[in-house]
């Protein structure tokens, strides 16, 4: 079935995880853009002065406390939009957590919790948004993971529950299409983002985690959600060091096992010992309102590689126009030579 998305400016948005990190940066960008917003979180606090900033700068948002672990808290958060604006145009299920640590010393309940946020999360997410969906019509943005792709060492309980949404989304969607539906379900995989993901993660570890490089912005993950809700795409790689990650798992996977056993135990961890009391928003919210992690190496703002990716018709013309200009420079000079009836000639001397 053909559809159109409607401009942000037209659509109610539903972010879950919205007070920090990508969803807090999604939460303020889609308010400034003219969106109507319902957001969810645990944080009750926080919740309350994020709304308080959107109506304060002219925006429309509603907020609703909700683990999306619980069917029920999800359910509440899809009645809160269709008491207020009607309903929805756009669900992005964004909340999720992280656990560093081997596998073996997690404990089952913390296995358990992290799927009920990361997996169960998008399950009652992307439920609540297609009973309405599938009749009004709009986008599901499911966030997700480059490392859905290529699972990586100390935190992989994170790795198979992005693994399981992968999945999960990809069988929705062509479920979605084969009925006719007029949803457009997308899957975010970002790169490690310099969110307050590692202080939020539940920690095995005795030092401090630390994200592996290349580390870029939230800002990035953030306009391709947004872009997901106006634009029809299957997946959006936020970053160009994810995407070579997955492209070369997929293609060389036992090399691949080989340089992260060699290298990602020691980039996941920081010289900082972990504090014994240290917080984390496994099982319940922790500190919230920020939208940096405070990674202490470089962080990319943008993303050139996903900016390509979201615009490739304007990328296409960029790179043939650079083609162009670059083949212009590099042409010889003419020059003339003597024909053999002593008649000046024009040529063009060739390269090697």
């Amino acid at each position: 079935m053909k559809f159109q998305l409607r401009k942000l400016e037209d659509q109610v948005l539903v972010i879950t995880g919205a007070t920090s990190g990508i969803g807090l940066v999604t939460a303020r960008r889609a308010a400034r853009r003219g969106a109507r917003l319902v957001v969810a979180a645990r944080n009750e606090q926080a919740l309350g002065e994020l709304v308080d900033e959107i109506r304060a700068a002219g925006g429309e948002a509603v907020y609703v406390v909700a683990d999306v672990g619980n069917a029920e808290d999800v359910e509440r958060i899809a009645a809160s939009a269709l008491q207020h604006f009607g309903g929805f145009d756009t669900w992005v299920n964004n909340a999720g957590v992280s656990i560093y640590g081997r596998i073996m010393d997690v404990s089952e309940e913390d296995h358990r919790r992290l799927f009920e946020t990361n997996y169960w999360g998008v399950v009652h997410g992307s439920r609540a948004a297609v009973r309405l969906l599938r009749h009004r019509g709009g986008a599901l943005v499911n966030v997700g993971s480059v490392l859905s792709d290529r699972a990586i060492p100390i935190q992989g309980t994170y790795c198979a529950s992005k693994h399981a949404v992968k999945g999960f989304t990809d069988a929705l969607r062509m479920e979605l299409e084969e009925e006719g539906a007029p949803v457009s379900v997308t899957l975010i995989k970002p790169s490690a983002i310099d969110t307050p993901y590692r202080a939020h993660a539940k920690n095995y570890l005795e030092v401090e985690p630390m994200n592996p490089p290349p580390v870029y912005a939230p800002e990035p993950a953030a306009e391709a959600i947004l872009h997901a809700a106006e634009h029809k795409r299957r997946d959006i790689y936020i970053g160009a060091g994810g995407r070579v990650l997955s492209s070369v798992g997929a293609g060389a996977p036992r090399f691949t096992d080989k340089a992260m056993e060699l290298t990602t135990f020691k980039l996941q961890q920081s010289d900082e010992p972990s504090a014994p009391d240290r917080a984390d928003s496994l099982h319940a919210p922790s500190r919230d309102g920020e939208e940096r992690g405070g990674y202490p190496g470089h962080v990319a703002e943008s993303s050139l590689y996903t900016k390509a990716s979201l615009h490739p018709v304007i990328a296409g013309a960029i790179m043939v126009g650079a083609g162009l200009a670059i083949a212009a420079l590099l042409r010889p000079p003419r020059t003339e030579v003597r024909d053999s009836h002593d008649r000046y000639a024009s040529t063009e001397v060739g390269m090697l």
